[in-house]
This record gives structure tokens, sequence and C-alpha cells, in this order.
């Protein structure tokens, strides 16, 4: 007998997903293993470490740690993302628009010419993320989606309530999008089927979202787990979509990570972490030392 009798068997791939355009594309997924096994398959690359960047300014409240290190470009998202890309090495860059969650009308014109500039500036694709207001996201994605055509956004959140308006415009215009479900398998399931009807499934990314200071760490990493388990282990076609977490912003509103930087970074870090063994493919971080912190864990893990 052989330790490799005792290893799983895998009947389904994670599909691929390409985000951005040529000359400047990141693929995710493409898992056929459990997240790092490389010993029992081909793990065919790491996870993908996106950098949060905001369309409008922080609150006086945001924590001091990410304010030392951003709190001179914190006025102008371009600078912002460029400054994760050119001095922190971001892979992606993902704009979280909170100028959406202002009081007073939104200019949604305004907000997609933003993302557009951000886009335009910067060497590495792009994630835009709403602020789960469901009729201020899908009027500003339905506009950031067209305003951006070719640019291979990845968009999102779309949740039940507006699903067609945003997929549409998605699919009209050369872009992915975030399905988001709260923490549950069969929500997350249901999206998919009603998404595939008409949406492409290789432009799809699971968001179940990620409540480790409310269900409990545990509870988020059983719910990935078990996305991920019924994509490798069983081979459901309506669960082999990458996955995406976003613990960044977050981790960095706890009390605990506000009044402690180094109780933040290992909060930031251990929490992406632990979800990415969970089964993200992409995780969305604040603060580039938790994103080292991570980038030096994943580096103990090889692909082929």
């Amino acid at each position: 007998m052989q330790i490799s009798d005792f290893f799983e068997k895998y009947k389904g791939t994670v599909q691929e997903l390409t985000i951005g355009k040529e000359g400047k594309s990141v693929i995710i997924g493409g898992d056929s293993v459990l997240p790092f096994h490389s010993f029992e398959g081909t793990m065919t690359r790491l996870p993908v470490i996106a950098m949060e960047v905001w369309d409008a300014p922080p609150p006086e409240n945001w924590a001091e740690h990410l304010r030392s290190h951003f709190g001179d470009v914190v006025g102008s998202p371009v600078l912002w993302a460029k400054k994760c890309v050119e001095t922190y090495g971001a892979e992606m860059i993902c704009l979280y628009l909170a100028s959406l969650a202002e009081d007073g009308e939104v200019d949604v014109a305004a907000v997609a010419a933003r993302v557009k500039e951000v886009a335009d500036a910067i060497t590495v694709p792009m994630i835009v993320y709403g602020v789960g207001d469901k009729d201020a996201d899908t009027a500003a994605l339905k506009e950031i989606a067209r305003v951006c055509a070719g640019e291979g956004l990845l968009l999102g959140p779309l949740v039940k309530e507006n699903l067609n308006e945003i997929a549409e415009a998605a699919m009209e215009y050369g872009h992915s999008v975030i399905a988001q479900s709260p923490l549950d398998i069969n929500l997350a399931k249901e999206l998919n089927i009603k998404l595939t009807k008409f949406f492409p499934k290789d432009k799809i990314v699971m968001d179940p979202m990620t409540s480790a200071l409310g269900y409990g760490m545990d509870y988020s990493f059983s719910v990935f787990e078990r996305l991920k388990h019924v994509a490798v282990l069983f081979g459901d076609d309506m669960m082999k979509m990458p996955i995406i977490a976003n613990p960044g912003r977050e981790s960095w509103r706890a009390k605990e990570a506000k009044l402690n930087e180094q109780h933040g970074i290992l909060w930031e870090a251990m929490t992406t972490m632990t979800l990415l063994l969970a089964g993200a493919n992409v995780a969305i971080m604040a603060s580039p030392d938790s994103m080292n912190l991570v980038k030096k864990m994943m580096g103990q893990f090889t692909v082929s």
C-alpha cells in the first residue's frame, strides 16, 4: 500500500476565468484539487490578491494603519491605485464604489468616468465592487459596463434582485460578474442556475460573503470549503466557478484592528489565508503589510 492510495479522487475542475484585457489580464481558477493540495494533483496557479481602493475618501475613523500607507493619495483613486500597483505590487485593483453610499443623489456618469480613469491609469486588471444597495449598484454598474467596454472588468455584487440588469450589461460590453449569496451553498447554486440561463458560466465568480465577526470564521470556512468540494470532488457544473473573498475592509473595521496595528495586520492576514485555504481563488485586501504576509505564506506552496 502506498500513501497515494489515500488520496482523494477528483471529478471536477474549477473553470478558468480571465479578468482584464489583452496585455493586462489575470487568470483565476483552474483548480482540480482541494486548495493547496498539490501533492494530490495539479495545482495550476496560486490565488490572486487584489488591493482595495475607494473611489471617495474614507471616513475619519478609518484605521490609522491604512491611513499611514495611503493618507497622501486617498483624495485620488487614480493615485491610490497606482501606488498599490507600483509601490506595493498589487496583482489586481478592486475599486470600491464608496461614493454610492454618500448622502444625496449619485451622479452615475461621474462614477463611471472615475472608474474608466482608474482603469486607464493602471497596468493590472480591475474588480469593481458596489456597496450592496441593489438600486444604486445596478444603476452604477450598468453605466460602468458601458463606459468601460472592452476592459474586461469583474463587476459586482450581483444578487438575485438585480440579476438580469447587471448581467445583461456585462455580457453586452465584455465583462465578468460576481454572483453574491449570503453564506449558503444552496442559495449560491440557485443564483448560478438562474444566471447561467442567459450568461456564460466561464464569466462568473462566486462571492459567498465573509462573516468572520458574525457567523464566525468556522461558518464562513465551512461554506467556502463545501463550495469547493462540490466543484472538484463531485464535479457539479453549477458550482465550478472561481470564488472571491473580501476580508480586507471588514477586518479593519474591527475595534481590535483599529486599536492595535499588529493585531490588525494579523487579523486581516489570517482571515485572508484561512479563506484561501477554504477555497477562495481571489482575495481583496486593504493593507500591504497583511498582503505581504499572505504572499509569504503562499510562497511555501508550489504550482504545476
